[in-house]
């Protein structure tokens, strides 16, 4: 399973993708840079202006190694994949409880659940950690919202409630956000989230760990057979991996918040990384999406216990154990899914 953590990620402008025999060749201005067996991957990521040629896009098919394009401030842009696995008996399963509001209910607000408690166990942390900064922040009250959330959750009976219960919710952790950014506060403020495009530093890394996120977590659902686009919050829409969504709620407090604060506080990144756009979009350079992609994969080989399996796991895996997860559940195996709530 560790291949899983193992993701190229292609940020220089102009590069090119080749195959040789079962490795892949990484070219700029024609000169090999960088060359890596097939089968110690598992994922390839491509921001900007990279191309690649048809014939690894095909080999990557067929060793089951996704390729993902995205622009350079991390906007998905589309996906190579090869067959879809799996047995189409789960594909169905998921299709048939997809169309049951009441099950699709059941689901989203334990997905839901997960979300709001680990945005809860984000604002905890920060408030251990930094008790002396925080005394006059709103944080401590927020928490206790977000615990009253979590209740009403268990009582709403219908999608259109949960997601105004979930989103009350981000506005009040959003609310109090930059009041966990310790550091750098004049360069890395934060005001609201906003997106498409970015407009703040502190968004612009937000967005990009999100876009690696889902990344992920398609991989993780279709590595199991799972249709990632056929979502239970996250109802069907063209174009949308509505149920990559959906997994990735859990995951997004825990993993990618608290690696942009991380990432802000102690200083690894800083305001010469970045530039604004004329339209008002911020981008980052090269040099500090590298060290954000760096700071994902070993926040990826990091150990953590899983709350229901009780294992220490990588990080990493996660993504796949929660898609797993979801499949025993869809075939009848265990009762529920037990979404992952961070300790």
């Amino acid at each position: 399973m560790k291949k899983y953590l193992n993701t190229l990620f292609v940020t220089t402008q102009g590069t090119y993708l080749s195959k040789e025999g079962e490795t892949v060749v990484v070219s700029v201005e024609k000169e090999k840079k960088l060359q890596v067996p097939i089968h110690t991957l598992s994922g390839i990521v491509c921001f900007g202006n990279v191309m690649m040629s048809p014939f690894l896009m095909g080999h990557c098919a067929e060793n089951n190694v996704s390729i993902s394009f995205l622009t350079e401030y991390g906007r998905f842009l589309a996906s190579v994949r090869g067959k879809t696995s799996g047995n189409v008996l789960l594909r169905r399963e998921q299709y048939r409880r997809a169309d049951d509001l009441l099950v699709s209910c059941a689901i989203a607000r334990a997905i839901l659940t997960g979300k709001i408690a680990n945005c809860r166990a984000v604002l905890l942390r920060a408030a251990r950690d930094h008790s002396e900064k925080l005394t006059d922040s709103g944080v401590e009250k927020t928490t206790k919202w977000l615990s009253a959330s979590i209740e009403q959750l268990g009582r709403a009976d219908n999608l259109d409630i949960l997601r105004g219960i979930e989103g009350e919710s981000a506005n009040n952790y959003f609310g109090v956000f930059d009041d966990l950014i310790t550091a750098q506060k004049d360069n890395f403020k934060f005001e609201d989230r906003n997106r498409r495009p970015p407009r703040d530093n502190v968004n612009c890394l937000l967005s990009f760990l999100y876009t690696l996120l889902m990344h992920d977590i398609r991989s993780a659902l279709e590595s199991v057979g799972l249709d990632s686009y056929v979502g239970f919050l996250h109802r069907d829409r063209s174009g949308r991996a509505g149920l990559a969504l959906d997994m990735m709620e859990e995951f997004r407090p825990f993993l990618a918040d608290r690696l942009v604060l991380s990432l802000i506080n102690r200083e690894q990144v800083s305001e010469k990384g970045f530039t604004r756009s004329e339209s008002g979009a911020v981008l980052m350079n090269d040099d500090t999406r590298k060290t954000v992609l760096v700071a994902y994969q070993k926040r990826k080989l990091e150990e953590i216990e899983h709350p229901y399996l009780k294992e220490s796991v990588q990080i990493g895996l996660l993504f796949y154990i929660q898609a797993l997860l979801f499949a025993r559940y869809l075939r009848g195996d265990i009762d529920g899914y037990p979404v992952f709530i961070w300790r």
